[in-house]
């Protein structure tokens, strides 16, 4: 079943998270859509993954090294996310 992540990043910079996503290297295994923006005046990352596994496998043991070899080793704290059990998908239908 798929799995929504909105997460808050320990930054506040799309630029800090492009940077992030380049020491990525691409994207992570079961990530099927990202959308980055702000909302409150804080950057907000919704991630649409293949399930709930391959989300918290990316938030315990990709993400966090990735976020200290771009913001230092000093403790930044962890991205603040809630996930969303996708129980519907609704989606455009296509122009004819």
């Amino acid at each position: 079943m798929q799995w929504i992540t909105v997460a808050t990043p320990p930054f506040e910079s799309i630029d800090k998270f492009d940077a992030v996503l380049a020491k990525a290297g691409g994207n992570p295994d079961g990530l099927e859509a990202r959308y980055v923006g702000t909302a409150d005046g804080k950057l907000r990352i919704v991630s649409l993954w293949e399930s709930k596994a391959h989300a918290d496998r990316f938030f315990t043991e990709t993400l966090p090294p990735l976020l200290t070899e771009v913001l230092g080793p000093e403790p930044v704290g962890a991205a603040e996310t809630i996930g969303i059990d996708v129980a519907r998908s609704y989606t455009r239908e296509p122009v004819a």
